[in-house]
């Protein structure tokens, strides 16, 4: 299955029960309820997915069990975020093994490479496997800005395909446009900034609250990629306080919050992560809430056809 690296991506969170271990029944309702909505692929494994809490074995029983679900409908997609080149080479062959379409993947963790040393870890581990890849440009949270200059490097590898664009700086999508064209899909990889950087051709959108609202976001985008832009503006700004939950260091508790007060998860996360309590929980609480009362109906996104996205 080849990845077209456009359409809605869900950066799904890694469903949990209250004692930590893997809650299947649960992440295969939400699996569903995105591909009900039309969502385009799925990634495992990223911030939002826990990964550092992630055993290996988890990985791959997530992995094996949505690819199995998901029964070759849309491609999964597994998160290389690791602190050295070997142990990136390992998940890239480990990911192949376990059914995965795709791969995406961060700089290295822990150490801050400079440009050499950045294209060299990309390109070492494209060079290893023929999956198609994401590279994940995220310089805020991660440190590591992969710049053109680097992207003019990893145009080399065939297989490294797209971009991740989560450095909070709209323009970017002109100057990876203006710099290679086509040769990069772009994916916009920060919920408050994804109409604005779709509106610039962006091809796609890396989501985090599409794992608590599936429909809203398929909506966005393929509304906006119909050119019905007012329809797509007057959900978008319902959307954006919930949008804004994405962008905080407890994202993950937050959409998980989110994601069980629409019946699409809990609010279980894994250690060091606690849950909310408190005034902070009311206050994330009152957003979601008061987005539910006013949620908007939805126009029928489900029929605008394919050939209107282009």
């Amino acid at each position: 299955m080849s990845i077209a690296w456009k359409g809605i991506y869900p950066a799904l969170t890694t469903k949990l029960n209250a004692n930590e271990e893997l809650d299947l029944p649960l992440f295969k309702q939400n699996l569903d309820a995105q591909l009900s909505a039309g969502i385009d692929a799925i990634v495992l494994g990223g911030t939002l997915g826990e990964a550092s809490t992630l055993t290996t074995n988890e990985k791959e029983t997530l992995t094996k069990f949505a690819v199995e679900q998901t029964t070759g409908k849309i491609p999964v997609i597994l998160n290389i975020a690791e602190g050295s080149t070997a142990e990136a080479l390992q998940r890239a062959k480990e990911a192949k093994a376990w059914g995965a379409k795709g791969l995406m993947m961060l700089p290295p963790m822990r150490y801050k490479t400079d440009a050499r040393e950045t294209a060299a870890y990309f390109k070492t581990v494209a060079n290893s496997t023929d999956l198609p890849i994401m590279i994940y440009n995220n310089p805020v949270d991660y440190k590591t800005e992969v710049t053109l200059d680097v992207f003019e490097e990893l145009a080399e590898c065939p297989n490294i395909q797209a971009v991740k664009e989560s450095t909070r700086d709209i323009s970017n999508v002109t100057r990876m446009r203006n710099a290679f064209g086509d040769r990069f899909k772009i994916l916009c990889g920060v919920d408050t900034l994804a109409m604005e950087e779709l509106l610039m051709g962006a091809d796609g959108w890396v989501g985090g609250l599409v794992c608590a609202f599936p429909e809203e976001t398929v909506a966005v985008y393929r509304l906006v990629k119909a050119g019905r832009i007012e329809e797509a503006l007057k959900i978008y700004r319902w959307f954006l306080p919930l949008l804004e939950l994405d962008i905080h260091a407890k994202l993950v508790q937050y959409i998980k919050l989110a994601e069980a007060q629409v019946g699409l998860g809990t609010e279980y996360v894994r250690a060091p992560r606690l849950t909310l309590i408190g005034k902070e929980r009311e206050r994330i609480l009152k957003v979601i809430n008061d987005a539910l009362a006013v949620r908007p109906t939805l126009p029928d996104y489900k029929s605008i056809s394919a050939a209107q996205l282009a």
